[in-house]
């Protein structure tokens, strides 16, 4: 059996506990990161994070020797220059703070660029010189106007997925175009026996926030409609029910505390509607002023059609068989 180097050994054994000692072990890429920005993301996590670089084969000496279940398949996502995080942290909350604290950072020639890398048209503020050239070679469209540079429309000058050439990289610098993002790319996070990898940790906040508020809404809607009687539906229930018992009291003529009010002001219009069809010589004096108050009726557009004024006939008595029962109820 081959010697293993002591210092080997305890590198492998310092991942086994910290792996042991954590519930939240997630897997990160600090490839293409520069140093003094990695400090910073590392005091940024101070206290609620630890970091670990190593060794991909002692990661995987680690993994597989503690005892959780399914955590080996992190093996599947050590790319690039991995390292463990370890935290107590929600794997959703560590993946935001790592996006969130990720900076922009100019292209470097070779770099593969993440989204479409566009030059927006306007004025560079440089003055005529090499850089016109340097920025036609690229595949800008510029010329001099008003004593300057000025890109004439946006260009593409990179499309995603694609290598950033050394020319077009040297004029995004000295345009102060940074497309690039540098920080720590959280791949995947080890929790409960599950792995959950970074196209689950993306959520859109509000996106999230508005789809929770719907299904809240819908889950009442239906409790509601069900007559389901829970902390939340139980309120509107209630209401609903006062609502279909006051407007039955006084579709039935109950008198009530609450429904007097209202059948008085129903009988009063039917009364009125009644003494509007009396001649002056039936109506007292009150009567007389307080018609004389009420709203002028559009006249009705006239029509020849039998049927029609069959119809207005019909409705017309009806209209008056209602007046004489809610002018029945004075006396």
């Amino acid at each position: 059996m081959p010697h293993v180097a002591d210092w080997k050994k305890e590198k492998v054994a310092d991942l086994e506990n910290l792996i042991n000692d954590n519930e939240i072990i997630g897997i990160v890429n600090l490839a293409d990161i520069p140093a003094p920005q990695l400090q910073t993301m590392r005091k940024s996590l101070a206290g609620k994070a630890v970091i670990r670089m190593s060794r991909k084969n002692f990661i995987k000496i680690a993994l597989d020797n503690v005892d959780k279940e399914n955590i080996e398949g992190l093996e599947d996502y050590l790319e690039g220059q991995p390292a463990m995080v370890f935290t107590e942290m929600n794997p959703f909350k560590l993946f935001k703070i790592l996006e969130d604290s990720k900076t922009e950072a100019p292209a470097k020639a070779g770099a593969i660029a993440p989204a479409d890398i566009v030059v927006p048209a306007g004025d560079t503020s440089f003055p005529p010189g090499p850089i016109l050239g340097e920025l036609q070679q690229a595949g800008i469209n510029a010329k001099i106007d008003k004593g300057s540079i000025v890109v004439q429309e946006d260009a593409v000058v990179v499309k995603e997925g694609e290598a950033v050439p050394k020319d077009v990289a040297d004029v995004l610098t000295k345009l102060e175009i940074h497309p690039m993002e540098v920080g720590i790319d959280l791949l995947a996070v080890y929790e409960d026996n599950t792995i959950y990898t970074a196209d689950v940790l993306e959520i859109d906040e509000e996106e999230t926030k508005t789809n929770i508020a719907t299904a809240y809404q819908n889950a009442i809607n239906l409790s509601v409609f069900a007559g389901i009687v829970n902390s939340q539906s139980a309120p509107i229930l209630i209401q609903q029910a006062a609502r279909d018992a006051m407007n039955l009291a006084i579709n039935a003529n109950i008198l009530t505390s609450e429904t007097t009010d209202a059948i008085l002001s129903k009988a009063y219009a039917h009364a009125m509607a009644i003494a509007s069809k009396l001649s002056d010589d039936a109506l007292d004096e009150d009567l007389k002023g307080k018609l004389s108050s009420q709203p002028v009726a559009a006249a009705p557009v006239e029509d020849n059609t039998e049927e029609v004024v069959e119809e207005e006939e019909v409705a017309e008595e009806e209209e008056e068989e209602d007046a004489a029962a809610g002018l029945a109820m004075f006396f």
